[in-house]
């Protein structure tokens, strides 16, 4: 499960905790860095005690954390390559660490091999920012013994989430085949999808799971920001 809320802020320690005691032992939460603490809104010099902070109340999740997601918005353009370096340098160890850039100016060879580096992986996000083709042909290149998948959508809004209202049929084959080969080259492969997707998440992972020959997840531990693996 992807939480949002830490987006916008570090979460309080018993809040945490009791994130980890409310789930099964085989969940896996995928946490978000807040934006204050990214070279989007700190470009000079990360603060790794802020940083440090953040990793230190991620691993109260223990086995039950999964990665921590980095998100660049479109307006984040590919000029500020000394900032993106301190700041990988800075990223605290023993954790997973997947970025996601969403001006596409950003892809290429030497973001990749920065990442490789810090053993970063880079998100594959089928939604607004690089091209569906891109992100495709990157899942045979990880940047890290992980990889990190995201299916946002790139249409409307969708207002009732309660159905699919979408097909994205196409997507998805083309999609398992790449996640085939990803998985190949990965130890773990952490996949979500959001409710603009197609309108109904849960409904996504379920189909992308038969894709791929995983045993569907029961509705009931599904939600909007939806885990595949």
């Amino acid at each position: 499960m992807e939480v949002d809320s830490t987006y916008h802020a570090v979460p309080a320690e018993h809040v945490v905790t009791s994130w980890a005691e409310k789930v099964p032992t085989a969940f896996r939460f995928a946490l978000k860095l807040p934006q204050q603490l990214t070279p989007e809104v700190a470009p000079y010099a990360p603060d790794p005690r802020a940083l440090e902070a953040f990793a230190a109340r991620a691993r109260l999740l223990g086995d039950k954390l999964g990665a921590i997601l980095v998100q660049f918005g479109p307006g984040f353009a590919p000029t500020g390559w000394e900032a993106i370096e301190r700041f990988l340098a800075a990223l605290p160890a023993g954790l997973r660490w997947a970025i996601e850039f969403r001006n596409s100016g950003w892809v290429g060879t030497k973001l990749l091999g920065l990442l490789q580096q810090h053993r970063v992986a880079l998100a594959l996000v089928e939604g607004p920012g690089p091209r569906r083709e891109q992100m495709i042909d990157l899942a045979i290149h990880p940047t890290a013994d992980f990889a990190y998948v995201r299916w946002i959508g790139r249409g409307a809004k969708i207002e009732d989430v309660s159905r699919v209202q979408v097909n994205r049929d196409r997507e998805l084959s083309v999609w398992a085949v790449a996640l085939a080969a990803l998985a190949a080259r990965v130890t773990a492969v952490y996949g979500y999808f959001a409710n603009q997707f197609q309108g109904h998440a849960p409904a996504s992972a379920r189909e992308m799971q038969r894709l791929i020959g995983l045993h569907p997840v029961a509705p009931e531990r599904l939600g909007s920001q939806t885990s595949l693996f």
